[in-house]
């Protein structure tokens, strides 16, 4: 979709939907299914065949609801009923991804939920996995497709804002980590299964950092390995890049934040990213935009442009899409492949690194 927001310029944002059928098979039944993977794919017109889960119930009650003609009882048993030009949707916890991958046919195409593992070791493992069964696979890192992301995006790549010169994330909110109950215990809590999506947005527009700086810390009254982090990623003199997340809060929706933010040498943007207030109900997104208000002027006018979508559900057609028109040929890109998310996992390990380092002590200088 193109939106016209001045007189000679255009703003594409909404994903190319793939040219083929192919037939969804999902292997998980968890809330993120319910509340993004199927609803997107409802928008989409794709077809899902099939859903399976380890508890059963679960895998029933989706299929009931969203019109699924088969539940299968196993991974094994998926496998064996899907069509052969099935994408298979693995949307369950990290630990069972390399046990399931090795039971997919050689060749299959699959789309794995976000983070790729528990740590770079284990990333390594499925990218291995993927390699030698010869897998098309990518990872469901959805907020590259968030329509506001792809709206910045298109900007940015018509030069519209000029040079890149400041690109940050900014996070205050009160996250309820209860309603995340298999992973609000996991060791590396807010990195990997949090901020892990706006590292890997950053290289998408940006590529690998030189370096990675990174504090992530815990609430004293909250049992959470992390609930805070501040991560600066190293792109240079002429670019700042950081990430600021604070999920503790608790003192209403005044002072919320939430939003991603571009700046350079001729305009900026900034996205309001409404999702991660009030959650789960959220916010409204809000994108705008400032530009001179004549050509050659120093003074700036922000403007609203109106998009529709948000990250969820609506950018979970994205990834989807990708990797169907990729699997087709109408992409010659996989965005979120295996192989360039095991740099985002690569970042995500730096960080961890970095936190353990604990900085530069006074103490030796």
């Amino acid at each position: 979709m193109n939106v016209t927001y001045s007189k000679n310029m255009n703003v594409t944002y909404k994903p190319l939907l793939p040219e083929t059928q192919q037939p969804i098979v999902i292997i998980g039944a968890s809330g993120i299914v319910k509340d993004a993977h199927l609803p997107a794919y409802e928008m989409a017109g794709f077809t899902v065949f099939g859903i399976t889960n380890r508890t059963i119930s679960k895998a029933h009650e989706l299929a009931q609801k969203h019109n699924i003609q088969h539940v299968f009882e196993s991974v094994a048993e998926t496998v064996k009923n899907a069509p052969k030009n099935a994408v298979y949707d693995i949307t369950v916890l990290p630990d069972q991804y390399v046990d399931i991958l090795e039971q997919l046919p050689d060749g299959a195409t699959v789309l794995i939920q976000k983070p790729m593992g528990n740590n770079l070791q284990h990333a390594k493992e499925i990218v291995a996995v993927c390699e030698r069964k010869k897998l098309v696979a990518a990872i469901n890192f959805q907020l590259r497709f968030a329509s506001f992301v792809s709206a910045a995006r298109n900007m940015i790549d018509q030069g519209i804002i000029g040079q890149l010169y400041d690109f940050e994330f900014k996070v205050t909110v009160n996250t309820p980590w209860e309603l995340f109950p298999l992973i609000k215990d996991h060791p590396r809590l807010e990195i990997l299964f949090h901020s892990v999506h706006y590292i890997d947005c950053i290289r998408s527009f940006l590529g690998n950092p030189k370096g990675v700086w990174a504090k992530t810390a815990k609430h004293p009254l909250k049992k959470l390995s992390s609930c805070r982090s501040t991560i600066i990623l190293n792109y240079g003199e002429d670019l700042h890049v950081a990430i600021n997340t604070n999920h503790d809060h608790n003192f209403g929706p005044k002072y919320e934040e939430s939003y991603i933010k571009w700046e350079g040498t001729k305009g900026a943007i900034k996205a309001k990213m409404g999702l991660l207030m009030n959650y789960p109900d959220g916010l409204p997104d809000i994108f705008e935009y400032a530009l001179p208000i004549a050509e050659g002027a120093t003074e700036y006018e922000w403007k609203k442009l109106d998009l529709e979508g948000s990250w969820f559900p609506e950018a979970f057609i994205g990834t989807m899409s990708n990797l169907m028109r990729f699997k087709e040929g109408s992409d010659k890109i996989l965005h979120t492949s295996v192989q360039d998310v095991l740099d985002t996992m690569k970042v995500v390990e730096a960080c961890y690194i970095s936190n353990a380092s604990g900085g530069v002590s006074i103490d030796d200088l």
